[in-house]
Order: C-alpha cells, then sequence, then structure tokens
C-alpha cells in the first residue's frame, strides 16, 4: 500500500506585475490538510529598485495567517496597531477571530534597490470554539524558534509540536508546521504524530521509495497512519511539513473569510462592504469586496 494519498500540483496564480504564486491548498484534491486551509508559495521574484509588494489592506475572520520568509521582508500593519516586519526564519502569527484587517507591503529600505521575495503563506482555520475569539498578533524571531539536528537534515519548528519540538504560538488546535533541510543524498524519517500530515517540497527533489521521486512545486499528502521515509536528491531538499488533527467539521471559505458557518461569512462580506472593520492605523486604502460576494 502506497504511503500517499494524493499529489497535488499547484495552480499558478499572476497577483498582477508578474508576480506568481502557486496555490497548492485548498485543491480540487484536497480541501484541507489538518487545520491548513490555505497554502501559497510566493516567487521566487525578483523585484527592480523602486518596486515592491502592495497587499492593501484586507480583512479576515475564523483564522490564524502564519507567514515563513525564505527571501527578502515583508511589513505587516494591522488593525490592533501592530507594524511587524518579517524576516527569513521568523514567524507572524495573525490570529482573526472575529476579525481582523491587516496590509503587507515591502518597506521602504526594501523599495531602495533591486530585492527579492520567496516565502509560504498560510491560513489555519480555528475550532468552532475559537472562531469568534478576540484577534491577536505573535512575531517571533528565529532564535526563539525550536529546532532539531539530525544526520543529514535540520528541523526548524515553526508552529506546532512534533517529534518532541514544542512551539509557544497560540496555535488554538493541535498541528505541526516545520521546515526541513535536508543535504544531498541525507535520510529522514517522519513518525505519523497526527492523523493529516504533507509535505510541500520548496526545492530540490526528494525520493520516498517505493513511491518514487517527486521534484519541487508539489504537494504531497500522506495516508493516514503513514510514517515517511525519505531521502534527498543530489542537489539536497528544502520541505514544508504541515498537518494536524482534522477540525470539527467541515469549513466554508470565500474569499479571506473562513468559518463552519456561512451565514457569518455573509455578514463579514456585509461588514467589510459597509466599512465596519476597524481600519489599520496610517492606511487609507483598502481591497474591494469582490462582487461574488456583494
Amino acid at each position: 500500500m502506497s504511503n500517499l494519498e494524493t499529489v497535488i500540483i499547484p495552480a499558478v496564480r499572476d497577483l498582477g506585475g508578474g508576480f506568481q504564486v502557486r496555490r497548492a491548498l485548498p485543491a480540487a484534491e484536497r480541501r484541507m490538510v489538518g487545520p491548513f486551509i490555505f497554502l501559497d508559495q510566493m516567487g521566487p521574484t525578483s523585484l527592480a529598485p523602486g518596486s515592491g509588494l502592495d497587499v492593501r489592506p484586507h480583512p479576515h475572520i475564523g483564522l490564524a495567517t502564519v507567514t515563513w520568509l525564505l527571501e527578502g521582508e515583508i511589513l505587516h500593519r494591522d488593525s490592533l496597531g501592530h507594524v511587524q516586519a518579517i524576516r527569513p526564519g521568523e514567524v507572524n502569527w495573525m490570529t482573526a477571530g472575529r476579525g481582523i484587517v491587516h496590509s503587507e507591503r515591502s518597506s521602504a529600505s526594501e523599495r531602495a534597490g533591486a530585492s527579492s521575495l520567496y516565502g509560504l503563506q498560510c491560513w489555519v482555520a480555528l475550532p468552532r470554539a475559537d472562531e469568534e475569539c478576540e484577534p491577536d498578533f505573535t512575531h517571533q524571531k528565529a532564535a526563539e524558534l525550536s529546532t532539531l539536528q539530525l544526520q543529514g537534515s535540520h528541523i526548524i519548528l515553526v508552529a506546532g509540536s512534533f517529534m518532541g519540538l514544542q512551539s509557544s504560538l497560540p496555535t488554538r488546535s493541535p498541528l505541526v508546521y516545520a521546515q526541513l533541510t535536508l543535504q544531498p543524498g541525507a535520510r529522514l524519517s517522519l513518525p505519523a504524530e497526527y492523523e493529516e500530515l504533507a509535505l510541500y517540497i520548496v526545492s530540490g527533489e526528494i525520493d520516498l521509495g517505493v513511491e518514487g521521486s517527486y521534484p519541487a512545486g508539489q504537494l504531497l499528502v500522506i495516508r493516514t497512519g503513514a510514517s515517511i521515509d525519505m531521502r534527498a536528491g543530489e542537489q539536497g531538499a528544502l520541505v514544508m511539513l504541515l498537518g494536524g488533527e482534522p477540525l470539527d467539521g467541515p469549513r466554508h471559505m470565500a474569499w479571506n473569510f473562513v468559518s463552519s458557518s456561512q451565514e457569518r461569512i455573509k455578514q463579514a462580506s456585509d461588514d467589510w462592504l459597509h466599512q465596519r472593520f476597524e481600519p489599520v492605523p496610517e492606511e487609507t486604502e483598502f481591497i474591494p469586496l469582490p462582487d461574488s460576494l456583494k
């Protein structure tokens, strides 16, 4: 029996200005993995002097966002008043709960010269009991993250818990999000600590034995209860591990909103349309509500 349930080839989407993302979740093959309901790979993108990322203020409910950069810098601003740059190896964990608004932009210093941007953004759906919790924001420096050095491989725990590592982020449900770095030819065994797990191959290639080899840009959803033995290819591999325990029922997702209730999404849409969300200080732009939700 194969240890893989399915393999997802992310759809490539152009967000404008040549900035592309690979959207691995949600997909037709799989809507969620554990509580993870959204996974985008941003870039790698080269930005000319004077240009940068400009994601205007937009709302979220019912989820937590986690940004993980490999190159570049993003300046986060939110309606709680937080202003926080995120750089490679650091974590921005924003819990939307009953509602939050944020923007994501390149800083003035990044725009001053040529720059690059490369990373991943995930959304984690919240348990029903926490869907309407108070919004909050946590930033952690690289030195605050738990790590594990093994023969030929290195694990950085971004959020949750895994293989004895524990994060202090307010995740609100059992999950794991970790970066796995494998040297060329290195082997790494991963236990089945959660019911649902997946591997997103950021760079390089991994060999799973009888399942074969898989290159970068694919999401490998692991069969429930299966452990994984992987070997990196000749160039090594960088892999993100994500998953956790299934949530307490299905989730609806529309635009930037996630909820167990479609009525709640309609309410959030109406609130954004009539500008009832708290604004982001010092921001005057906002992203209009899509016509499909009006």
